[in-house]
């Protein structure tokens, strides 16, 4: 499970300050140790992950900085995660595309890091989040749409393309 501390960490941390965070890890280890181990068989990382969502709300909810999150995507799947997904492996630096995902709405930002930063699937995600499987799958469209456009306008501003 150590393999999994570092992992949960950088996902606390995206909702509460990172000492927040750490305290958040260790309770969600001292929750894992009490469940019952044929309950978790090959559910590990959803379980982790979900735990670890909703322990990190709920001390938001405690300090009242809670921002609901925007969940109103409307229905709507079309083809190109793929090439987006690629154009994020290739950007020029991690940090460009985390200031990129730091941008977009807080539901969208948190499946494109479950996806790309933890490498969880679609459905690892839905157990997650509480979105279905096909709503993942659109925020994930909507979020790749849009960070292939700010990585596209970013890329060319540094190639030094002249502002008319």
């Amino acid at each position: 499970m150590v393999a999994y501390e570092g992992r949960l960490l950088r996902y606390a941390a995206k909702f509460v300050p990172e000492p927040a965070a750490r305290e958040v890890v260790q309770e969600v280890f001292l929750r894992l140790w009490k469940q019952d181990p044929a309950e978790l068989e090959g559910k590990t990382a959803e379980w982790l992950f979900h735990v670890c969502r909703n322990l990190s709300l709920d001390v938001l909810k405690k300090e009242g900085k809670l921002v609901q999150m925007d969940t109103s995507e409307e229905a709507g799947l079309a083809d190109g995660q793929r090439s987006a997904g690629e154009a994020l492996e290739n950007a020029e630096t991690d940090s460009d595309v985390q200031k990129l995902v730091a941008l977009l709405p807080a539901v969208q930002a948190e499946v494109v890091r479950l996806k790309f930063q933890e490498g969880l699937s679609y459905k690892q995600i839905s157990a997650i989040t509480g979105h279905s499987v096909s709503h993942v799958g659109v925020l994930l469209h909507r979020a790749m749409l849009t960070l292939r456009a700010k990585l596209g306008a970013s890329v060319s501003a540094k190639g030094g393309s002249h502002a008319g």
